[in-house]
């Protein structure tokens, strides 16, 4: 039987993985532009299949990693995704860069409902797995952006593709050494609530709008995150490395708010935690359009704890009210949902960027994260769902 803390490893090193390869092209594309003759709002909706196949992609993931084997899944996420950020290195058109993209898109679709599947299967602690799990993704985040801007100032664009993909591969080996097709065991934190058909209703209804609100801002932010600041922060710095830098810096708050979110979700109820975290979003980016230089960084940190803290709960949501022998599929629901209107985002963030700048960005998405706070009045509360549960089903 494979070791719970080997295999949540490895789950975590692959969430790095996967938010650092689908972020590189965010970073680099600030170098990339002028190499193509383009400007940001002309190359940037090239990386559109990419995020649209991995969100697409997660519906057949989870329904493999199901019916035939998540580790298996996970050794070809491990591998595909590698390979695929090499070929976007070797590139030399645009339209080769978008194809390539895409492939990485797609295997990178594998990972959240496999992935996440697996760690909560193996979860003693639902909360603090997925928050710690949370951690991770916001490191590979933050890395990205990081990594990104020193590769392409001192490297060239290609390495900062080439060399992740090759390390990629390289963690292919042992993970397959040392994860075996796995048995499922529930955790002893995980799912299998039982809830009544009436509180259910609201919390798929709560879970649908979050998830279209939230990562949709998720996915624009991250994205243009090194840009606005490339903009707004040119009295402070001009280098890519510094912005990478600071980017980074801001990220690593969103790693901190998912563990405390994590943490509190074992302590407390989902909607005490969901309302008050909602609040934060659509005042801040609406700050955040108006803004410069050190105060923008600093509303910036609180956007970024907002939407990483988000993606804690909706991930726990899931888990609680989601048995194992389905659960990578309620996963690739949750994702599917959520990572094709992230797609979106990044078409939204070109057009409305070459429209009104980052202020009209910012403001569009203030708007479209009250949704988060709809959301969160919607979602019952713990007594609601426990008294359901109780009485006979419909």
């Amino acid at each position: 039987m494979n070791s719970p803390r080997t295999v949540i490893a490895y789950v975590n090193i692959a969430h790095f993985i996967d938010h650092y390869a689908m972020l590189i092209f965010a970073a680099a594309v600030i170098v990339l532009a002028p190499v193509y003759g383009m400007t940001y709002s002309e190359l940037l909706p090239y990386a559109t299949p990419g995020f649209v196949a991995f969100g697409a992609g997660s519906l057949a993931t989870g329904w493999l990693g199901d019916r035939w084997s998540r580790r298996h899944m996970m050794a070809i996420f491990f591998f595909g995704i590698g390979v695929s950020l090499v070929a976007v290195g070797l590139t030399q058109t645009p339209l080769q860069l978008a194809l390539a993209l895409f492939a990485v898109g797609l295997f990178a679709a594998i990972y959240h409902p496999v992935g996440t599947a697996m760690l909560v299967s193996y979860a003693s602690r639902l909360g603090r797995e997925i928050g710690i799990n949370g951690v991770w993704g916001n490191l590979g985040v933050a890395s990205s952006a990081l990594v990104t801007g020193l590769a392409c100032q001192y490297l060239g664009w290609r390495w900062a593709f080439i060399l992740p993909g090759l390390a990629t591969v390289a963690l292919g080996f042992p993970f397959m050494a040392r994860v075996r097709h796995e048995v499922r065991v529930a955790g002893k934190g995980a799912g299998n609530a039982r809830v009544h058909k009436s509180a259910m209703r609201r919390v798929v209804v709560s879970l649908v709008v979050t998830i279209i609100a939230s990562s949709t801002t998720f996915n624009a932010i991250t994205v243009a995150l090194p840009k606005l600041f490339a903009e707004r922060l040119s009295d402070l710095t001009t280098s890519p490395a510094m912005i990478g830098l600071l980017a980074a810096g801001t990220y690593v708050f969103g790693a901190l708010a998912q563990y405390v979110i994590g943490r509190l979700l074992d302590r407390y109820s989902l909607k005490t935690v969901f309302l008050p975290l909602s609040l934060l979003l659509a005042p801040l980016l609406f700050v955040a359009a108006r803004l410069g230089s050190l105060p923008l960084i600093v509303v910036s940190i609180g956007i970024i704890i907002g939407i990483f803290g988000q993606v804690t709960i909706n991930d726990a949501m899931v888990g609680k009210y989601t048995s194992d022998e389905w659960r990578a599929r309620a996963f690739a629901a949750r994702y599917f949902l959520g990572f094709t209107a992230a797609g979106v985002s990044v078409g939204l963030v070109a057009w409305l960027h070459d429209r009104g700048g980052f202020a009209l960005t910012l403001q569009a998405l203030g708007v479209l994260c009250a949704l988060v706070l709809v959301g969160a009045l919607i979602f019952p509360g713990e007594r609601h769902i426990e008294a359901g549960a109780t009485q006979p089903a419909e």
